[in-house]
């Protein structure tokens, strides 16, 4: 465990002095600043004022922009020490594969996750300086529902960092991966739709396995459960599996098909030719 945690503390020191972090706090730091700017926590869509508003603009801007930079400042992070020999030298003193990979996920998992709650607070405290009403609930859920994407991206960057050798091709994958999953949001299921040759049933669990696509869900039905947005879908998505239900699921499948992914990466690790 200290060991882990050693290697933890390293792989967080080394992202704080790196210049994508900086560009990842910037981002969305700045986003909630230019909401501030813009006014759009005053302003009344649909029925959303105050934080609510803005929450409701963050998670758009976090469905897209997430994901990508997890993918992107993670799947370097084995692949990347393997070519520049770091990872021979890490392996040359006492420390397991074990605390080595765990570890490289534990400090990386605090440094892509940290920025997004800092951002999410800074909303907060506007919020609270405001003086408006502050669902608290619904901040409480949508840091759960971000803690569980943040993990489940983590997962499948190690696990593409330790299948890929090369970096560059960690990173084309990365890029692959996420275009699949943003086109399974909404374009390639209404290609299947409007073809006709699927049942709905089939088309709206494909959509349901989407991570994305789950996460969008689950964050929509803090501000509107009973899911009007949708449209029609929304009827078979509560009668199936009900309000409750569905952010439990929002919130622990993310999870559980990540912890699947960085094990499987980790078996890779063990197995393959390390250097």
């Amino acid at each position: 465990m200290k060991n882990l945690l050693q290697v933890a503390y390293l792989d967080i020191r080394e992202s704080l002095r790196s210049k994508w972090f900086i560009v990842y706090t910037l981002v969305f730091g700045g986003l909630m600043a230019l909401f501030f700017i813009t006014g759009v926590s005053d302003s009344v869509v649909m029925g959303f004022t105050g934080l609510s508003r803005m929450l409701l603009i963050f998670i758009q801007v976090t469905i897209i922009i997430l994901p990508i930079f997890i993918l992107i400042t993670t799947v370097k992070s084995i692949s990347g020490d393997r070519e520049s020999n770091v990872l021979e030298y890490m392996l040359s003193f006492p420390v397991s594969l074990k605390d080595y990979y765990w570890g490289k996920m534990l400090g990386r998992f605090v440094t892509v996750f940290l920025p997004v709650l800092l951002a999410l607070l800074l909303g907060v405290a506007f919020g609270l300086f405001k003086g408006g009403a502050m669902p608290w609930k619904m901040v409480f859920l949508y840091t759960a529902l971000l803690f569980s994407l943040s993990f489940l991206f983590l997962g499948l960057a190690f696990l593409l960092s330790t299948v890929l050798k090369s970096t560059d091709m960690a990173l084309g994958a990365s890029f692959v991966v996420w275009i699949l999953l943003l086109g399974f949001i909404d374009i390639a299921l209404m290609g299947l739709m409007l073809q006709g040759r699927v049942s709905d049933s089939l088309i709206v669990t494909i959509a349901m396995l989407n991570p994305i696509e789950v996460f969008r869900i689950g964050a929509i039905s803090l501000f509107d459960p009973e899911l009007t947005v949708i449209g029609p879908v929304a009827y078979y998505l509560l009668d199936t599996l009900g309000q409750t239900a569905l952010m439990v699921y929002a919130f622990v499948y993310p999870i559980v098909l990540g912890l699947l992914l960085s094990l499987l990466g980790y078996i890779v690790f063990k197995k393959k030719d390390l250097l």
